[in-house]
């Protein structure tokens, strides 16, 4: 399996129906999340890892907290068995450790199970190659036209051939030394007050630690993971809860991470959320004084505030912006030769460290920043100044291209003139569900929602139209 690396800009394939833009996700037993597409799924995956191999192919399988990935985790093993696959299980841990140590253990395929930051009734499957990026569009399509395809069965090994399944007892252990790595060598986190939520995910464990054993006093939250809790008003997506208890500890910083950990959302000293926008704001610039961000560019998506575009031409570096989802960060990176970048939401991919998006090391760079020059978060993070934004949503009865939406294309063409080089619009539909997405960025608030519910006027008279 090796087609991972340089996958075709923005390259999601028509003909795939399974895999979305990071993996397959659902609710748990419920088709597609069902043990028995997860047992085929571990045999095709098997299947093209193996391509021509003399050894038996290897697949690691990561997982995070999740009752379901019990369920999940025996099925894909079984598939991966049954088609004489080697399987190496390291229980819970982040999905940036499973792509570390699919590459550093020389796995053929890394496989997580998870549905990152959704409740703990989802559950989800994401693929890495072996060189510990996400799996091309062509290797995802290739394993979905098998599990419909009969000569999978055909081929399944017997007698001797059968597959082994071994639990990696020191994965973590492996990925906390790795994560530890990348901080410098020469400073440490002594006296650093930190607050780290792990959303009683898959870092419950290796976060505190990695903390802890670069010198911090760490106070652990939502790090006690039952199997129902993950994600449960905690982690991430309510960052309230870390800046509640960085405020009562009297913290220096909070660190909320989502159930995989491939997210950050910070929290300065007074509470005050820091996202995805303002960390790279901070981290591209330092990286631009040292001469280290790759061609002065910093990669994001079309949702990346225009005060982080502003920030960086003020350093004499620049935003190039990609789709939504951190793939195609990724892609765009790979494609040119850059060497950071990331979403809003709090996906950060420094490419000297890692192959995707990990919230540990991303907080990392964030606290080295702190240490070495002595100042507080809250100080460091006015590096950019927000340009007012509004983002809203409208269901529609179907998806239909925008092109077929003739007033909200006028609106929308009217309005880009009205806010000129001040502002911008951004209309999209949402990747899963018949859901358009208007988002406005520009100087007055007030005129931004007026405009944004106009948009939605005209989007909803245009599907009307329509029938």
């Amino acid at each position: 399996m090796t087609e991972s690396k340089k996958p075709k800009p923005g390259a999601v394939s028509q003909e795939r129906h399974l895999f979305g833009t990071d993996g397959v996700r659902g609710k748990a037993n419920v088709h597609p999340m069902t043990p028995e597409v997860a047992l085929r799924l571990g045999k095709a995956i098997t299947l093209v890892a193996q391509n021509g191999k003399r050894h038996p192919a290897r697949i690691l399988v990561g997982k995070d907290t999740r009752l379901s990935g019990y369920m999940l985790e025996t099925a894909l093993a079984s598939g991966v068995c049954a088609m004489g696959g080697q399987v190496m299980l390291t229980g819970p841990i982040p999905t940036p450790a499973v792509a570390n140590l699919t590459h550093s253990m020389r796995a053929d395929a890394g496989v997580v199970i998870s549905a990152s930051h959704n409740a703990y009734e989802d559950n989800g499957i994401k693929l890495f190659g072996p060189d510990g990026y996400k799996l091309a569009d062509s290797a995802e399509l290739a394993i979905e036209r098998l599990l419909d395809d009969p000569n999978l069965d055909r081929k399944v090994a017997t007698g001797s051939r059968v597959g082994r399944a071994e639990r990696i007892e020191e994965a973590t252990g492996r990925y906390i030394v790795y994560a530890k790595n990348t901080f410098p060598k020469e400073l440490a986190l002594h006296d650093v007050r930190i607050v780290v939520d792990a959303a009683n995910g898959a870092a419950y464990h290796a976060a505190p630690d990695v903390f802890h054993e670069l010198g911090a006093h760490v106070y652990p939250l939502a790090c006690s993971p039952n199997g129902k809790n993950i994600n449960h008003k905690c982690g991430a997506l309510y960052p309230e809860h870390v800046a509640k208890e960085v405020r009562r500890r009297g913290a220096d910083v909070g660190i909320a991470l989502d159930g995989d950990a491939d997210r950050l959302i910070v929290v300065d000293e007074r509470g005050q959320v820091v996202d995805g926008d303002t960390v790279m704001a901070l981290c591209a610039t330092r990286m631009l004084a040292q001469r280290r961000l790759k061609k002065h560019t910093l990669v994001a998506t079309v949702m990346s505030n225009m005060g982080l575009e502003l920030a960086l031409a003020k350093a004499g570096g620049r935003l190039k912006r990609t789709a939504v989802g951190d793939r195609y960060v990724v892609e765009e990176m790979l494609r040119h030769g850059y060497n950071f970048g990331g979403e809003q939401s709090g996906h950060l991919v420094f490419s000297e460290h890692a192959t995707t998006g990990d919230g540990i090391v991303a907080a990392l760079q964030v606290l080295a920043i702190m240490v070495r020059e002595g100042r507080a978060l809250s100080e460091l993070s006015q590096v950019m100044t927000r340009v007012p934004q509004v983002l809203k949503n409208v269901t529609l009865p179907k998806r239909r291209p925008l092109s077929d939406m003739p007033r909200l294309a006028k609106r929308s063409e009217s309005v880009t003139r009205k806010l000129g080089k001040k502002g911008r619009v951004l209309i999209r539909w949402s990747g899963t569900e018949p859901k358009l997405r208007v988002m406005l960025e520009g100087p007055k608030l007030d005129e931004l929602n007026t405009l944004a519910d106009e948009l939605i006027d005209c989007a909803r008279r245009d599907a009307e139209a329509a029938g």
